[in-house]
């Protein structure tokens, strides 16, 4: 397929992609709009950094001047934690932003559609997206395209501010499988439990790949979601941060905050109210992912390699 000249790839990620070589996509809206300064960009050059060290190359994602980014320059990454008035990039948003010549940090939705238009198969984030608490109505645009997207997405569940249950059974009704890595529960974002149960739970990277590639070769063309628990010792207790999320919830509904404007607002208060712990546990959680993702696509790599 020939790509759109709207699509700049960085040079290492086309000859990656060219000879099968494992890339990790990353979001960036977690740059422009998800953590504060500095931490924005320092986290984006670690996980980059993470990637790497791991054996693969990181496909950071953006629309920059109307441009869709594949693999980011530093200077560029710079740019995106630094700059005001960036966009915040979900699916709807590409034809808008290229036609305005705009620039802003791609969301889980919008990297999926960059992912799955270049073929790219590992994604890495934090938590996706979800059904928000009490609006059954306000879904992510993250939940549709997990259900069209053959990709791999690494992630530690879903934001815990969202309702879960209604999550994971959306994600039932669009046939999106969770598969739990090294747990059989679905982790709660901050904590690793939740009580909710994944579709099947696996212990190595090679099994995951085996299901994604078995899904795939029917027809099959959703995300595999794959939810890793944020490691013990930076994951909050679950009846701990939810009393936070129900005060955080509270304000916001006092505030009349509404549509886009909830999330950022949510996690920012939860972080304030948590007195950092949250975000230092988002920061840690968000390398973890980085580092099973990267294992993914080496055990995608490893298994196309002996194919060819």
């Amino acid at each position: 397929m020939t790509l759109s000249p709207n699509f700049i790839l960085a040079p290492e990620i086309t000859q990656a992609l060219r000879l099968h070589q494992p890339v990790v996509a990353l979001e960036s809206a977690v740059i422009t709009h998800g953590l504060p300064r500095p931490d924005n960009y320092q986290l984006a050059t670690d996980l980059e950094a993470e990637v790497r060290h791991h054996g693969a190359l990181p496909a950071t994602t953006a629309i920059l001047d109307g441009k869709v980014r594949v693999g980011m320059a530093p200077e560029q990454i710079k740019r995106l934690s630094k700059e005001d008035g960036l966009h915040k990039i979900s699916s709807r948003d590409f034809g808008i932003a290229i036609a305005g010549q705009k620039s802003g940090g791609t969301t889980v939705a919008g990297s999926l559609v960059i992912a799955r238009t270049v073929g790219i198969k590992v994604f890495a984030t934090g938590g996706i997206g979800g059904i928000h608490r009490g609006a059954i109505h306000d879904v992510s645009a993250d939940l549709q395209e997990l259900s069209r997207s053959p990709v791999i997405v690494v992630c530690a569940g879903a934001k815990a501010i969202l309702d879960l249950p209604a999550t994971i059974e959306y994600l039932e009704t669009m046939g999106v499988p969770i598969i739990g890595y090294q747990t059989d529960e679905f982790p709660a974002f901050y904590s690793r439990e939740s009580g909710l149960k994944v579709d099947a739970t696996v212990d190595s990277p090679a099994d995951v790949v085996k299901i994604a590639r078995s899904q795939w070769e029917i027809g099959l063309e959703k995300a595999v979601l794959v939810v890793v628990p944020p490691p013990p010792e930076i994951a909050i207790p679950a009846g701990e941060i939810e009393a936070t999320i129900q005060v955080a919830v509270h304000e916001a509904e006092e505030q009349k905050v509404k549509g886009a404007a909830v999330t950022p607002f949510l996690l920012n208060r939860v972080s304030e109210l948590t007195h950092g712990a949250s975000l230092k546990t988002n920061l840690a959680l968000l390398k973890n992912n980085v580092r099973v993702a990267s294992e993914l696509a080496k055990a995608i790599d490893k298994i196309q390699t002996r194919e060819i």
